[in-house]
């Protein structure tokens, strides 16, 4: 339980989040150690006196879910969850600039966010279901480029989540320069352990003390 446990963000991104559900989230994040939690960036200042003193990282979403932001807002939206507490940055590629080959804007624009995150863990989410093979791979290398820790498979709001094809390609085009995060639709143990044999280091999902056995 507790290796599985290592690799999971627990994750809450869900619109409305109450204040006992909260308690309850942060005392099962230091229970079962997990590697993080991923949730808003409302929430970074109280996981971060939640949290105070566990091993457990603090995770928050940025230009989420659809990356369109403007690209000063998610650089100064990253500003604010560093000075908040935040220990790791998961934002979400401009996918439109993206497809539309202004690799040099997308570039640009997770620089800027590189450089507010500092030396915290960056992933960058390319939400693969709307990608093919060829663009996975320029992708991955651009978060090479850009001095990404992680390419983050997908937010949970496109057409499909991490799947173990996806997941194997990053790994193949990055190799040991990266981690690989996995999330979207991860429901169960088996496809946990699909998913790291695959290449993830890093999982992401709401479902973590089912896919521990920890309910």
């Amino acid at each position: 339980m507790d290796q599985l446990a290592s690799y999971i963000d627990y994750t809450y991104l869900k619109a409305v989040w109450g204040k006992k559900e909260r308690e309850q989230f942060f005392l099962d994040a230091k229970k079962y150690r997990f590697a993080a939690v991923c949730l808003h960036p409302y929430f970074v200042s109280e996981a971060s006196k939640e949290l105070a003193g566990s091993s457990v990282n603090i995770c928050t979403v940025i230009g989420f879910p659809f990356g369109l932001q403007n690209s000063m807002v998610k650089a100064f939206e990253t500003k604010i969850a560093v000075e908040e507490g935040a220990d790791e940055i998961d934002v979400v590629m401009n996918l439109c600039a993206f497809k539309e080959k202004e690799f040099s804007f997308v570039e640009e624009e997770l620089l800027a966010i590189r450089k507010e995150a500092k030396d915290l863990i960056l992933k960058v989410i390319i939400e693969t279901c709307f990608l093919d093979h060829e663009e996975i791979k320029k992708a991955a290398k651009l978060c090479i480029n850009i001095g990404a820790d992680f390419v983050k498979t997908s937010t949970g709001f496109g057409t499909y989540g991490a799947k173990e094809q996806d997941v194997a390609l990053i790994r193949k085009e990055v190799g040991s320069k990266l981690g690989v995060k996995a999330s979207g639709g991860i429901k169960t143990k088996q496809q946990a352990v699909e998913l790291i044999r695959a290449g993830a280091s890093r999982l992401g999902t709401s479902l973590a003390l089912e896919i521990i056995g920890a309910l």
